[in-house]
């Protein structure tokens, strides 16, 4: 499987980083705006092709990844088009649609630890998405097929929820040194916590207000917390918060 990577910025760098970890980096070519950007990929990664060219990185390859700004993408497309005859386009750019793009995806940028959640859908919704596509994307994390109606929404949830998710973080570290801890130890505690929480939630499978009711004792602190929470309107701001991209 042979990959071009058009544009290596922060979506389209953490890819190229989660892909190469898996052990692909000599099937992968990248393109960015300058040399040194490039010079810096290929002494993390010895065995990957870098070029200034989109139209060299293209016709190396079977799979086109569009990795550019939303605004660039007519124009790199247009700029590799006569090449694109044969290939897989797929884009990762957030809210913009082309003709000749085949798939639009929507990881985040966990995909270079390979933990990304990457949203899918196949820009012909009468055809299904190709297992290796499928493949490809699960190397660096879980993998959703959705329709192009629910594209936006999974972009909030995951490609910019991502964001939500660590501003908790940090309100949980603000609230740790005003408790006393080291904005370090502040920051350990509140990650661990987060992934403790996700650990439980994956491998329990239980539902969240399940698990919530096995720290909740009846008149302890747990439960206070969290009516402040509910008295702060929490809830309704998440919410708000993931349908803001929506409107």
């Amino acid at each position: 499987m042979k990959i071009a990577v058009i544009g290596c910025g922060n979506m389209g760098g953490a890819l190229v980083k989660g892909w190469c970890a898996s052990g692909m980096a000599e099937d992968i070519t990248i393109t960015a705006k300058t040399q040194s950007t490039l010079d810096t990929y290929q002494e993390l990664y010895p065995e990957l092709n870098i070029t200034l060219s989109n139209t060299d990185a293209v016709r190396r390859s079977h799979y086109v990844i569009i990795a550019v700004k939303p605004w660039l993408v007519n124009q790199v497309i247009g700029e590799i088009e006569a090449d694109l005859d044969g290939k897989v386009v797929i884009s990762v750019a957030a809210n913009v649609r082309h003709p000749r793009v085949d798939y639009y995806a929507m990881p985040n940028i966990a995909a270079e630890f390979s933990r990304s959640m990457t949203f899918i859908s196949h820009a012909d919704k009468d055809k299904t998405v190709d297992d290796a596509v499928l493949q490809l994307f699960g190397t660096i994390g879980r993998v959703m097929i959705v329709p192009e109606s629910q594209f936006t929404a999974g972009m909030m949830m995951s490609g910019c929820g991502i964001a939500y998710v660590m501003r908790m973080i940090r309100a949980m570290m603000s609230g740790g040194v005003e408790m006393g801890f080291t904005p370090s130890q502040a920051q350990e505690i509140a990650q661990q916590t987060m992934q403790g929480a996700i650990t439980l939630l994956q491998e329990s499978g239980l539902h969240p207000d399940v698990a919530i009711d096995k720290v909740t004792t009846p008149g302890g602190v747990t439960i206070k917390g969290l009516n402040e929470l509910d008295h702060s309107g929490f809830n309704s701001a998440i919410i708000r918060c993931l349908k803001a991209g929506l409107k």
